[in-house]
């Protein structure tokens, strides 16, 4: 007797009530993973796309061939960045919700992807974000004053009052504007690595988007020019299990990797655990030696877990069961690093305990500066004039005639 078909609808984690269940996460163990050489060509390192790299083992210790070595010192500056991304997350999140600014989107649980990767690429790299990156911004020294700003719409708002709340931008530091509509950022990495490329530049552009929006064809746009031209770019899927409140596997993370999807294209592709500093920083590292020596594209799968909800308009305890962050098996990025350097005997409580203090201070003293530039319900004001720059090169008769009128109006 013939079976009949069925449609297959993936199962998430948990819902609401129930135990977490991750036994679906593919986990290699610490140090098991091989590291090729920069020079490979993608056809011979599937396995790097289906495996799990990971350095730090549940004993906080260092091991096997993607150990990165780094300096203690890098190690706490990688830690400061990460501790600062939380609590500046916590204090904007806490802002929202007493209404002093209108929306908000936090990283925790992924520091590591934004911090880790940053400080393993070169200021002159280009990189082009999502919105849950705002440790790209931190790691390359921009004010948190500057980013509160922009989340207040006020006069020294970036984006000078025309973009939602965490789409910031640097062109001081090399950071592209974050779209909110989705994926559009892959094509721009890769057509802005191809034209570095054109120009003999040593530069190479990195870009991040989410397991969700791999369904969107920005995302195979941009493998496919990557892969044809062989562009400098190091193209990031954020595995973090959730787009909003759609488990990954509606996406088509169940069946195969993420990572397994360059792959197809002829792309070297490689999994990570997001939550492993050291592991993140050299798989990164390796990505841009690829592209710095002429051996093309990579795509980095970074399996990881957003512990918070998607965004401020946001509700995770409808879909997925509470503190279910508390059974993911890859463990927090920040407490990891942590258990890292007091094993090195280069950290301790106690110093953990005195940044957690400096920092809290820092981002305090910040929003206190921040709001003297303007607040959602007090001045100073954005100057209305803005709303007709940044436009056109030579502003058109009627923009002009607006403008006009809108000036006789306030007088």
């Amino acid at each position: 007797m013939n079976k009949r078909s069925r449609l297959h609808l993936p199962a998430p984690p948990a819902r609401p009530g129930e135990r977490p269940d991750f036994s679906y996460v593919q986990i290699s163990p610490a140090g098991a993973v091989a590291r090729p050489e920069i020079s490979v060509r993608a056809r011979d390192i599937d396995y790097l796309a289906h495996e799990l790299v990971r350095v730090l083992g549940d004993d906080a210790e260092a091991v096997g061939p993607w150990n990165p070595h780094l300096d203690p010192s890098d190690l706490q500056m990688g830690l400061r960045h990460m501790l600062l991304v939380r609590i500046f997350d916590e204090r904007m999140q806490r802002t929202q919700r007493a209404g002093k600014i209108s929306f908000y989107i936090r990283s925790l649980g992924e520091e590591a992807v934004s911090v880790a990767q940053c400080m393993a690429l070169l200021p002159g790299d280009m990189l082009f974000p999502s919105y849950r990156n705002q440790g790209l911004h931190i790691t390359r020294g921009m004010p948190i004053v500057d980013l509160m700003c922009q989340l207040l719409s006020n006069t020294r708002d970036m984006c000078k009052g025309r973009q939602l709340p965490v789409m910031y931008h640097s062109k001081a530091n090399n950071i592209f504007t974050i779209s909110g509509n989705l994926a559009t950022q892959f094509p721009q990495a890769v057509g802005w690595a191809m034209a570095a490329a054109i120009k003999g530049e040593d530069h190479l552009a990195a870009s991040w988007l989410g397991d969700g929006s791999t369904a969107a064809a920005d995302f195979h746009h941009a493998l496919t020019f990557a892969a044809v031209y062989q562009a400098p770019v190091i193209l990031n899927v954020v595995n973090n299990q959730w787009a909003i409140s759609t488990f990954q596997g509606y996406a088509g993370g169940e069946q195969r990797s993420f990572a397994a999807r360059g792959s197809g294209y002829g792309v070297a592709s490689i999994r990570v655990d997001g939550n492993d500093f050291l592991a993140v920083h050299a798989v990164t590292q390796w990505a841009a030696a690829r592209a710095r020596t002429g051996a093309g594209p990579t795509l980095i799968e970074l399996v990881t877990y957003r512990v918070a909800g998607h965004s401020t308009s946001d509700d995770p305890s409808r879909y997925r069961a509470k503190d279910d962050h508390k059974f993911w098996p890859l463990g927090d990025p920040i407490q990891r690093l942590k258990a890292h350097l007091i094993r090195l005997g280069e950290w301790s409580e106690d110093r953990h305990e005195t940044l957690i203090a400096e920092l809290d201070a820092l981002v305090a003293k910040s929003w206190q500066e921040a709001v003297t530039y303007g607040t959602l319900n007090e001045g100073p004001r954005l100057n209305a004039d803005l709303m007709f720059e940044d436009v056109f090169k030579e502003m058109p008769q009627n923009l002009l005639r607006q403008r006009a009128a809108m000036r006789l109006q306030r007088t």
